[in-house]
């Protein structure tokens, strides 16, 4: 049992769908069919500032804009710096683009050798398995992709030329499925990617990249955990930003993936207004850690095009590592990363801790309270 002031209580019930009946918010399928997707619908259910109007205007030629009802009720309808609220309600700041901001940020593009399939690094692939999500983050590396769920021809990945891709490099021992989202694909679906995966004899760890858990708890259904405990064991990162995601609905479904066999890490997105301050940071990795998920990546956010209202300096990140290092739980620190530009891969970057190399080979230290040590 979470403790009811560490983990958020935002069950059915609660928020402005109190009279849809348990076993329609409980349908995955219900939650994606009363998406709030369109202005008109969002300023229904609450007062929109002039920037999110104008936000919204702009997004139907940009990127999607989708929220479930379950994560609509996790935002403060009241404040417009709601982490929440920031993260998937467009603002005008979207528009304003930087010259160092790309559509592209990471070079997937220039390391897809098939189209949905990105082979950056020496032994793992990703598998771009759909454009769709639950919900649409106004700072989505792959908008370029998600975007063409407005209209136009979209992206459509590959799958077969990707399989035969994988089976024919040996060297690939790795495979994330990413997307959009992998797990709003069919139950089906996702059996079949998995299956021919686990088919490819040096195909050793298969991973998952998701963010459903957070967005469409729902999605968690028996079935799903039978296919993954069936093709496991899978590896998945979720993508959680602020504690306020941290909800029983989304602690259920954890708990449904870890008995199903799946191993639950997590990657967050270091964004302004939302987890840039100690307090809220130390939170978040607190919360993931009672809900059977190990913090894994702190990514630096990337420059996607209208996104520097979101970034923060890459020194306040190493500042916030500092503050969770000595004073935290050592697994509950995630590794600060950038994600070079040009598809230069993620390199980390830590606090210094090392004062100094000496000539017979000790090295002089500084700890997590300052105090310096010689080894």
């Amino acid at each position: 049992m979470f403790p009811q002031d560490r983990i958020e209580n935002w069950a059915h019930g609660q928020g402005l769908w109190t009279r849809v009946p348990a076993e329609d918010w409980n349908d995955w399928r219900w939650q994606m069919r009363n998406r709030i997707a369109t202005a008109a619908q969002l300023e229904a259910l609450m007062p929109l500032t002039a920037q999110e109007r104008e936000g919204l205007r702009a997004a139907a030629g940009r990127l999607a804009f989708a929220v479930t009802p379950h994560f609509f009720n996790l935002i403060d309808r009241g404040n417009p710096d709601c982490p929440v609220r920031l993260q998937v309600v467009p603002r005008a700041a979207e528009g304003v683009v930087s010259a160092d901001e790309d559509d592209d940020p990471v070079g997937e593009e220039k390391t897809s050798p098939v189209p949905g399939l990105v082979h950056r690094y020496p032994d793992r692939v990703m598998l771009i398995s759909t454009d769709r999500c639950a919900c649409y983050c106004r700072y989505c590396t792959r908008s370029r992709l998600v975007s063409a769920v407005r209209g136009g021809g979209g992206f459509r990945p590959q799958l077969e030329a990707a399989f035969r891709y994988i089976a024919a490099h040996e060297e690939v021992r790795d495979v994330l499925v990413s997307g959009g989202d992998f797990l709003l694909l069919s139950d089906e679906k996702i059996d079949y990617v998995l299956e021919r995966l686990r088919a490819i004899p040096h195909v050793e760890i298969v991973r998952v990249g998701s963010r459903v858990p957070v967005f469409l708890p729902q999605r968690v259904t028996p079935e799903l955990c039978a296919v993954l405990r069936r093709r496991g064991p899978i590896w998945m990162n979720i993508h959680v930003n602020s504690p306020r995601e941290c909800t029983r609905e989304t602690a259920a479904a954890l708990e449904r993936l870890a008995f199903a066999g799946v191993a639950l890490g997590s990657q967050s997105v270091l964004l302004r207004g939302v987890n840039d301050d100690e307090e809220a940071l130390r939170s978040l990795v607190h919360r993931l850690l009672m809900m059977r998920v190990r913090p894994y990546y702190l990514y630096a956010c990337d420059k996607i095009r209208g996104s520097a209202h979101f970034r923060v300096p890459v020194a306040r990140g190493v500042e916030l590592i500092r503050s969770l290092r000595g004073w935290t739980t050592g697994f509950a620190v995630p590794q600060f990363v950038v994600d070079a530009p040009d598809g230069g891969g993620k390199i980390p970057v830590n606090p210094d801790y090392v004062e100094a190399f000496l000539p017979d080979g000790s090295v002089r230290l500084r700890n997590f309270r300052g105090e310096e040590c010689r080894y």
